[in-house]
């Protein structure tokens, strides 16, 4: 019983954490937006959050795109990180297509823009490559 419980609090703690990362990526500081993006990438890269990230993915997606428009550099290569492992998560269903349909656009924009930095275009060639590879349902 009480390993249970336990283990339903730490779940929540690290929830509420991400909750926190989440609303630190719309923040004015970039240093606070960089490490907001630098610990989603540690949660996506180390644990299977699809049904928290499922209610959430609109508001991320948001978020992301902020960071790869008003960023530089390592912030939008970071977001080009997290894009990939949310696409990830999200799968091949309708929510990971819906999430890189939406970011699709910027992610070239990102990749074929020469005074972007190269981590920048690299992370987004990246990005759109496993999206396109996991969420795409057009073939083309």
């Amino acid at each position: 019983g009480s390993d249970a419980a336990s283990e339903q609090g730490q779940e929540e703690e690290a929830e509420d954490r991400l909750k926190e990362h989440m609303d630190n990526l719309l923040d004015k500081s970039a240093k606070t937006r960089q490490a907001a993006l630098q610990s989603l990438r540690l949660a996506l890269a180390s644990k299977t959050l699809s049904e928290f990230l499922l209610e959430r993915r609109l508001t991320l997606t948001d978020s992301l795109e902020k960071c790869l428009k008003k960023g530089k550099g390592e912030e939008q290569a970071l977001a080009g990180t997290v894009l990939t492992l949310l696409c990830l998560q999200m799968g091949s269903g309708p929510e990971g297509e819906e999430v890189f349909r939406s970011l699709k656009p910027l992610l070239v924009t990102i990749l074929t823009d020469s005074m972007a930095s190269p981590s920048a275009r690299q992370s987004c060639a990246t990005a759109l490559g496993m999206c396109c590879y996991i969420a795409a349902a057009d073939l083309e």
